[in-house]
């Protein structure tokens, strides 16, 4: 489901991630924390198994990869093995079989074997008796059931016998007039922070309303979270110190944008006749400008109290804020932006070097401390005194570019990173925050869908996604 526009997703906004690390593949940012760009983009994707499927189904696929080295000595750590089975059962029932083989686990057993059994065991048979251990094999049961042409319910059970306690998890998908409603239970729920630290919470339960997505105008969102149990670090990670807004509690998030677009200029050549373009969406060369301006309130009741963002302060820099905190709640109401550059070249027709696409981002996700320090800066200015460094730092925005090449033919490659600026760091205050690189397979016969597989270097982690509608 398409939640607000891609442009606000990665800045302002929560959306689930993808992940290897379990396989559902996908993981909740912690509440207010900033997304980490595990997955490339946020187009409409299908369930895990379904994904599973296509590929076995279209581009001959045995077996589908993956890797996870973010968990650190843990069983959730290395290279697996993908394969799913499917269950048809009528136009309205579609039930799946996902089966996970952990390879790096079952290779050290082997090798552990080989090095402590006597000659007389082979290496066939240590291999056959290691494929018999239960832990190296991951299931997950899913089965989804259209219930009406606009509602769909999806029921999944992750079991491996290592681990005792089953992940659950139930999701209703609901399609009014203009609006998607997605309602969503979790046990235990994975989440993510800003740190690529992953939690399990023992019982998550959600609430995502949000208004169809339109190229232009407004748009509204609401999500309504409740944790319940204390949260634990994912299996194999470091110790880490447990964000605020996973602990037990209620916390509500809302909304209200706007946006508009600029074309600076839009190719009027016409394209090669009788040759349909790889991908429907990236057949338009253009430079275009795009703005969003919004306004968000969050709450929070329980333990799971949003902290103000006053931290950290100098006494000389007072940031204004609209915080209210009581003994157990809390509420917090800001402004947001966000200004973005698009620029194409190409209409992915040839085979070679006929699509080049960049996409640059900024967003000032705080109104509030943008104006406390500018308010603070030009007051340096007018006294002429020197500008206070955290003043600067105040008003500069985040950062995201992307850059897309066409290899040959349905092939590109593509590159997605934040940019983060430090001014206390005079020999290099701008650096690179989370590359993900990707090779992508744009599927002509779908009109526009693509084949997506990524690698983050921070999180160590690579997956093979399908993925549809994207611009």
């Amino acid at each position: 489901m398409n939640k607000l526009r891609w442009a606000m997703d990665g800045g302002f906004w929560d959306v689930d991630m993808s992940t290897p690390v379990t396989i559902d593949g996908l993981a909740r940012p912690v509440p207010g924390h900033p997304t980490i760009p595990l997955g490339l983009s946020r187009g409409s994707r299908l369930s895990r198994p379904k994904q599973v499927d296509f590929f076995q189904k279209f581009m001959y696929m045995p077996f589908v990869p993956s890797f996870s080295g973010a968990v650190g000595g843990g069983s959730g750590g290395g290279l697996f093995l993908q394969r799913v089975f499917a269950f048809p059962f009528g136009e309205n029932w579609f039930a799946t079989l996902l089966g996970q083989f952990n390879v790096k686990k079952f290779v050290t057993s082997v090798k552990d074997d080989l090095l402590n059994q006597s000659d007389e065991f082979s290496l066939l048979d240590t291999m056959r008796n290691r494929l018999e251990d239960k832990s190296l094999y991951t299931l997950d049961m899913c089965s989804e059931i259209l219930l009406s042409p606009d509602d769909t319910l999806q029921v999944r059970v992750e079991t491996n016998a290592q681990h005792k306690i089953p992940r659950k998890k139930a999701v209703l998908h609901h399609k009014f007039a203009n609006h998607n409603l997605t309602l969503e239970a979790a046990s235990p729920g994975l989440f993510v922070d800003h740190r690529g630290t992953y939690w399990d919470v023992p019982l998550t339960m959600a609430l995502d309303l949000a208004s169809v997505a339109s190229d232009a105008g407004p748009s509204y969102h609401l999500c309504i979270n409740q944790n319940v149990g204390d949260p634990k670090i994912f299996e194999g990670q470091p110790n880490s110190d447990v964000a605020a807004n996973i602990l037990p509690g209620l916390h509500a998030k809302s909304a209200l944008s706007y946006k508009t677009n600029v074309d600076l200029w839009r190719s009027k050549a016409p394209k090669i006749k009788l040759v349909q373009p790889y991908d429907a969406f990236l057949s338009n060369p253009h430079i275009s400008v795009s703005g969003i301006l919004g306004a968000v309130v969050s709450a929070s009741l329980g333990d799971n109290l949003a902290e103000a963002e006053v931290k950290n302060v100098p006494l000389d820099f007072k940031q204004f804020n609209l915080h209210a905190r009581g003994t157990n709640s809390s509420i917090s109401a800001d402004a947001f932006a966000s200004v973005s550059l698009s620029a194409q070249h190409g209409n992915f027709q040839r085979l070679f070097l006929d699509l080049t696409r960049f996409y640059a981002r900024m967003d000032f996700p705080s109104a509030s401390k943008f104006i406390s320090g500018a308010s603070h800066l030009a007051n340096n200015l007018y006294s002429s005194q020197t500008p206070n460094m955290d003043a600067i730092q105040a008003i500069c925005p985040s950062a995201t570019l992307s850059f897309q090449q066409q290899i040959a033919g349905p092939i590109s490659f593509r590159v997605d990173s934040g940019v983060s600026i430090d001014l206390k760091n005079r020999e290099w205050p701008v650096s690179v925050k989370d590359p993900v690189f990707a090779a992508e397979y744009a599927l002509q016969v779908l009109g526009s869908a693509k084949a997506t597989a990524w690698y983050s270097p921070k999180q160590k982690e690579f997956m093979i996604e399908l993925r549809f509608f994207e611009k």
